[in-house]
């Protein structure tokens, strides 16, 4: 066995190692820091020194990794502090009571009888799936940790990425290759996921800040539910369903036609996202939303969760290093 097919296998045992030890977190924020650094250190003037090239390449390094760990920590406290998605649940279970004042007794069957019930079948139901929901990486210490470590490894990567001086031993020159499509997958995925998200936070907060309002109707925690909007879009497809879900019930809780309208607009919203991934998302790695579908499906059967979140990126890595030897 070479060195290619040993930085071919190490690859292919990378993904599951890093989704079962739920080093998802890790790894994104590292892969983040590493694009984020090689898009940035080119505009450096070749006319400086070694040695101001080198400190100016530090100076970016160290600014990346800030304004990565401000989104983590903006991220983190929109879902786990008390101002952010505690509040759309209690919102959520407050518009499931009052709906079971007013939708016929064959549908209130089915509801809870109270907001604490509700709250306990909740907590229940995030203790039952708490592997998974842990397996996302959202454990407080422990993943800051993996956060902060993730992006250590991501910047001394690119720094050898950038170290012209001496060249790579064989099976390390591999690893690199593998790394650099890695890399470049994660480039065209998440930040394409990201414009797509952004267009319909865009086109979300219009609707309920600006075309509602026309109306006479005002939704409660309107700027909740469009950073939800923003925060769920950066899951490929099922992440515009559980933003559309929270937006429709609370929709719901104001008037049965605004519900019905929230819910025929975000239709329209659903489908513009199908169309935007296929020119985005699958222009960029040149791949139809049904390959991206069923990757996302088989990796949510076997890893749950984090699959599901790491799919896409998997599946554009594995296509680039299938392309690179013309076997797709």
């Amino acid at each position: 066995m070479n060195t290619l097919q040993i930085s071919y296998l190490l690859a292919a045992l990378s993904v599951p190692v890093v989704l079962h030890f739920h080093l998802l977190p890790a790894a994104f924020a590292g892969l983040a820091v590493y694009v984020l650094t090689a898009k940035l250190a080119p505009m450096l003037p070749l006319r400086w020194g070694s040695l101001t090239q080198k400190v100016a390449l530090a100076g970016i390094i160290l600014f990346v990794i800030a304004l990565v760990s401000s989104i983590c920590l903006g991220l983190w406290s929109f879902l786990r502090g008390h101002h952010g998605m505690a509040n759309l649940l209690n919102m959520a279970a407050e518009t499931l009571e009052n709906l079971k004042r007013t939708l016929p007794e064959d549908l209130t069957a089915a509801l809870p009888d109270t907001v604490d019930e509700l709250r306990e079948q909740i907590t229940n139901m995030l203790r039952e799936h708490g592997k998974n929901i842990s397996s996302v990486g959202i454990s407080g210490v422990k993943t800051f940790a993996h956060l902060i470590l993730g992006m250590v490894v991501g910047s001394l990567a690119v720094l050898h990425r950038f170290n012209k001086e001496n060249g790579f031993p064989p099976l390390a020159s591999d690893l690199h290759a593998r790394l650099i499509n890695l890399a470049d997958s994660f480039d065209k995925v998440v930040f394409a996921q990201v414009k797509i998200s952004a267009l319909n936070t865009v086109l979300t907060a219009i609707y309920l800040a600006v075309v509602l309002p026309i109306f006479g109707v005002y939704l409660p925690m309107v700027t909740l539910l469009v950073l939800l909007t923003f925060v769920a879009g950066l899951l490929p497809v099922v992440g515009n369903l559980i933003s559309n879900f929270t937006i429709v019930l609370i929709s719901l809780g104001v008037s049965p036609m605004v519900g019905i309208a929230s819910l025929a607009f975000l239709i329209v919203i659903h489908k513009l996202e199908y169309f935007t991934n296929a020119r985005i998302v699958g222009g960029q790695v040149k791949a139809s939303v049904w390959e991206l579908l069923c990757a996302m499906l088989f990796m949510e059967a076997i890893f749950g969760m984090a699959g599901l979140v790491a799919a896409p990126v998997v599946y554009a890595w594995l296509k680039t290093e299938l392309k690179a030897k013309r076997l797709v």
